[in-house]
C-alpha cells in the first residue's frame, strides 16, 4: 500500500492536526506502508525520514503564520510519481482539484474531517443561518469528491449525515488516540495549600472557547474557592483573557516545550477545563485523561464523547453550570478520579486508531467503533 498524506496547512492553529498526521504517519510506516507527506512551505524540498517521504511544496503566505498550496498541478506532478494507491486529505476546503484528479487515475481518496464547519462559521461570525447555508454548499461538493469520508465523533458526522447519504459517500466515525507513553500519570505529591488546582491546555483563540475556561474559574473563586488555575498556549485573545481573569488566580504560561513537560503539569492538577462546545474530538481531553486528570467538559461536541461519568463530568456550556460540575468531580478521592481518567484515555491507543484508518486505506469498511460513551 502507497499513502499520500496531503496537509495543505502551516500554522499554529493546527497543533492538534499535526499530531494526527505524525501518529498516523508513524503507524503506516510501522504497518509497512509507504508514505508520502505532503506540506506547504517556503520552496520546494524532498527529505528522506525514518516514518516516510516528507515533500514541502513552494506555497505563499496567506495569513499569520499560515501557507498554502495554490497550485494543485504541481501537486498532480508529484503524485504522478509517487503513484500512491490512496490519498488522505487532512484539510477538506482546498485542493479539490487533486480529488477530482484521484477519481479520474483510479487512486483511492479518504478525507479525514477534523471540524465540524456549521458552528465553528457560527461562532466566529455570529450569523448561523447564513453559515449553515454557505457550509451546505461546501458539504455537498465535499462528499461528491471524495470515496471515503472519516469524521472523529458522533458530533462531527451529524453534519454530513444526509448530504453524504444523498450523493453515496460513506461515512466512517475513526476517534483518534493518544500517546500513552508520553501522557501518563506523574505521581509527585499533590502541594498540602488545601488549594483547588485548575488547568486549561489549547491555544487562545475564540473557537477553543478559552474564555469559558478562565470565567469558569473565575465564578469558582467568586464563591469562595481556594483555587489556582494554570492555562497553558498561545495565541491572539490572551489580553481579552487577562482581563476576563481579573483578580481571580488565574496564571497564563504561554507555549510549554516538550509534551512530557505539558504531560506533568497537566498531572499535577485535580481537575482539567475543556469546555469548547463545538470541538469536533478534543486531543487536549484525552491528553489530560491519560495524565490522570479528570476533565470537565461542554455538554454537547466531540469532547463530550470522550468523558464519562467515570472520568469527569459535563455541564451546560455556562460559567455557573461548568463550575458545579468542576466541584462534583473535585469531590471524589484523588485516587479515584486519577484512576478513572487514566483508564478512560487507554481506550484511545493510536494503534486502534491506524488500524481502522488502514482498513478505510485499503477499501473496508470498518463500521462504528464500540466504545461507551455514557
Amino acid at each position: 500500500m502507497r499513502i499520500a498524506q496531503l496537509a495543505n496547512f502551516v500554522g499554529a492553529a493546527s497543533g492538534g492536526m499535526k499530531t494526527a498526521l505524525a501518529e498516523l504517519g508513524r503507524g503506516y510506516v510501522d504497518a509497512g506502508v509507504d508514505r508520502l507527506l505532503v506540506i506547504p512551505g517556503p520552496v520546494d524540498t524532498v527529505t528522506e525520514t525514518e516514518h516516510g517521504t516528507v515533500a514541502q511544496l513552494r506555497a505563499p503566505h496567506v495569513g499569520s503564520g499560515y501557507r498554502l498550496i495554490v497550485e494543485p498541478w504541481r501537486l498532480v506532478d508529484l503524485l504522478d510519481r509517487f503513484a500512491p494507491t490512496s490519498i488522505e486529505w487532512n484539510d477538506k476546503l482546498t485542493l479539490l482539484p487533486v480529488a477530482w484528479w484521484a477519481r479520474r487515475a483510479g487512486v483511492r481518496s479518504v478525507c479525514l474531517s477534523h471540524e465540524q464547519l456549521t458552528d465553528m462559521f457560527a461562532r466566529r461570525s455570529g450569523k448561523p443561518t447564513t453559515s449553515k447555508v454557505s457550509i451546505g454548499v461546501v458539504n455537498r461538493l465535499v462528499v461528491r469528491s471524495f470515496d471515503t469520508l472519516v469524521v472523529t465523533s458522533r458530533y462531527a458526522q451529524e453534519e454530513f449525515q444526509r448530504v453524504a447519504d444523498a450523493a453515496g459517500c460513506p461515512i466512517e466515525r475513526v476517534p483518534l488516540g493518544v500517546d500513552l507513553a508520553t501522557f501518563r500519570p506523574h505521581h509527585a505529591p499533590p502541594p498540602d495549600d488545601g488549594l483547588l488546582r485548575l488547568t486549561h491546555v489549547g491555544r487562545l483563540s475564540r473557537e477553543k472557547s478559552p474564555h469559558l475556561a478562565v470565567a469558569t474559574a473565575v465564578e469558582l473563586h467568586r464563591r469562595g474557592v481556594p483555587l489556582r488555575m494554570d492555562v497553558y498556549g498561545e495565541g491572539p485573545h490572551l489580553d481579552e483573557l487577562r482581563a476576563v481573569a481579573g483578580g481571580a488566580p488565574v496564571f497564563f504560561h504561554g507555549f510549554v516545550d516538550g509534551r512530557e513537560e505539558l504531560s506533568r503539569r497537566i498531572s499535577a492538577a485535580d481537575v482539567a477545563l475543556s469546555v469548547c462546545p463545538t470541538e469536533t474530538f478534543g486531543l487536549a481531553v484525552l491528553e489530560a485523561l491519560a495524565s490522570g486528570t479528570p476533565v470537565v467538559t461542554a455538554d454537547r461536541g466531540g469532547a463530550r464523547e470522550l468523558v464519562d461519568r467515570r472520568s469527569g463530568a459535563w455541564a451546560a456550556p455556562e460559567a455557573g453550570a461548568l463550575a458545579d460540575a468542576v466541584l462534583r468531580v473535585a469531590a471524589r478521592t484523588r485516587t479515584e478520579r486519577r484512576a478513572a481518567a487514566r483508564g478512560r484515555a487507554e481506550e484511545y491507543p493510536w494503534s486502534a486508531t491506524v488500524e481502522r484508518m488502514l482498513a478505510i486505506h485499503a477499501g473496508e469498511p470498518v463500521g462504528a467503533p464500540a466504545r461507551a460513551t455514557a
